[in-house]
């Protein structure tokens, strides 16, 4: 028989190791809650039309519209608001990815759960362009076209 299953001693250090490893687990963990509710993300669109500010769910916050928007088809507007909204989602869900690492790590399986269910929530993917960069007539000017988009 093994001697270790009957040492009240050995054992005792084991539950004495177990139990530090859940404090500190439960500690990591209260941590991260407070740091990802404090975590908001402002993004503002390279063509300097609006920037959108984002809690630590993804939610709306603030929205500030420049004068530029005067000059601009509500369409553009519009799609633009939404795609800067889109890059602050996917910015605010790598921040909380850094400290979900930062704080529980990423070797357990709990940890990387929460860290793709928080991706899963805030990502979204290449925004759809119901309108392309310019417009029909090939015109591509400000007025026409989504500020976002890569090229």
């Amino acid at each position: 028989m093994d001697e270790n299953i009957l040492d009240p001693d050995g054992a005792r250090e084991r539950l004495a190791a177990w139990k530090g490893r859940i404090d500190k687990l439960a500690a990591d963990t209260q941590t991260m809650s407070a740091r990802l509710q404090e975590v908001r993300v402002t993004v503002a669109d390279p063509g300097g039309l609006v920037e959108v500010t984002i809690d630590s769910t993804g939610a709306l916050v603030d929205l500030t519209l420049t004068n530029r928007m005067e000059s601009t088809k509500p369409d553009v507007v519009s799609r633009t608001i939404m795609e800067t909204l889109a890059e602050a989602r996917n910015q605010l869900a790598d921040r909380s990815q850094e400290i979900i690492a930062e704080t529980v790590g990423t070797e357990s399986p709990a940890a990387r759960a929460i860290a793709e269910s928080v991706g899963k929530h805030l990502r979204s993917g290449p925004a759809e362009n119901a309108a392309t960069d310019s417009g029909p007539d090939g015109d591509d000017d400000y007025e026409s076209r989504s500020f976002l988009k890569k090229g």
